[in-house]
């Protein structure tokens, strides 16, 4: 979760900066913060309008982001609103799910279901955000 509100530089650098190297390109859509961001960092950067005209450049495009967010919403409007304090337990849940969904055994979710119990919560959340479910 990047933050509440409008997303601004210094929230985007402390989230994805050091993931980042000049080699890297950022596929964003037409928000500014990301043009800024980008250019201070010395990055190339592609935007993708909203308006659906400019999708893909070459082999870049943030249509895997696009079905991702549609996913993630859709799945979130079951609970009819989630409380932004328990936001990244929520994430974290959808990213669990969608990362077995080919292999949604007993065993699987049993295993999650028992080590999320042996966790504080805090830890719960990062254990399950870092954990290579899988293979």
């Amino acid at each position: 979760m990047l933050g509440q509100g409008r997303i601004v530089k210094v929230r985007l650098d402390k989230a994805i900066g050091s993931k980042l190297t000049a080699s890297n390109v950022l596929c964003t859509d037409a928000w500014r913060a990301f043009k800024t961001y980008a250019t201070e960092k010395g990055l190339e950067h592609y935007r993708f309008k909203s308006d659906g005209k400019d999708r893909v450049r070459g082999l870049y495009h943030i249509q895997n982001v696009n079905n991702y967010h549609s996913r993630l919403k859709g799945w979130v409007d079951r609970f009819n609103g989630v409380a932004t304090k328990y936001l990244d337990h929520y994430l974290s849940w959808f990213q669990f799910l969608d990362i077995i969904k080919h292999r949604n055994d007993d065993t699987t979710v049993s295993k999650m279901i028992v080590d999320s119990c042996l966790f504080s919560t805090k830890t719960t959340y990062e254990e399950l955000r870092t954990f290579s479910y899988g293979k």
